[in-house]
Formats: C-alpha cells, structure tokens, sequence
C-alpha cells in the first residue's frame, strides 16, 4: 500500500493553485472541472509520479472551523521535506511567504512553519544527520 493523494482544504483553488505552483514550486498534474470546483492535484517537481496533493475546497462546514482551530494552536496542515531548509527559508522570503515559526531545531529535524495564505500552516522539515542515524 502507498499514498496516492492526500488533501490540502483551500479557501481558493484559484489563489492556492498559484501558491503552490509559482511559489512552492509544485507542478500541476490534474486539473479536471467539477461543477463550481475542480479535480486540482499538485506534485512535486522531484517526484511527478509521486503522492499528489490535492487543493480541496473548503465548503464543508466542518472545514473552517477545523482550519481555524488548526491555525489558531500553531498545528501545520501537512508537512514538505527539503534538502536545505535555510536556503528554502531565504528563497521563500524573497517571495513575501509569511513565516510563523522560524527555522529550528527540534530533535532529529529542523523545523520552520509558514503561511499558504489559503487557511493553513505548512511545515518545512529537513533531516538532520541524527535522523539518519
């Protein structure tokens, strides 16, 4: 068994989509039409045929205030593996991304949160040498 797709809720697909691609990076591998949404999926330009991440409308009604109380106690939404996190740190700042949690340690990683300025915190994490251990 292996993921397939896991979620992101969004309040915009328009506006999400454009974060993650222009900004994170992300290459956009469904786009299908769904009546007022659509099927939008996401991969990693290190791995296209890796897990997708899909960008889920928020319509639910449980969805906001589960957003809300993620957001409200500094719990990221999911979390993206990189190779260097102050490199990925400074390349982001530069495009006005809004970090919460600044680059840190924590155990065997190193750690920051940012805004996707579509109602969620993201988790930046690379492996330290004492995770690989």
């Amino acid at each position: 068994m292996k993921i397939y797709v896991t979620n992101v809720f969004v309040d915009d697909q328009d506006k999400a989509e454009k974060f993650y691609t222009d900004v994170l990076g992300f290459t956009v591998k469904n786009n299908i039409p769904l009546g007022a949404s659509r099927w939008l999926t996401v991969v990693s330009c290190e791995d296209p045929d890796g897990p997708e991440l899909l960008l889920e409308p928020s319509e639910h009604p449980a969805v906001k205030p589960y957003k809300d109380a993620l957001v409200a106690d500094g719990i990221p939404a999911h979390s993206f593996q990189v190779v260097n996190l102050d490199a990925e740190r400074k390349r982001l700042d530069e495009l006005d991304v809004e970090f919460v949690v600044e680059p840190m340690d924590a155990g065997p990683v190193r750690m920051a949160v940012f805004d996707d300025t579509c109602g969620n915190l993201i988790q930046l994490i690379e492996m330290t040498d004492t995770a690989a251990a």
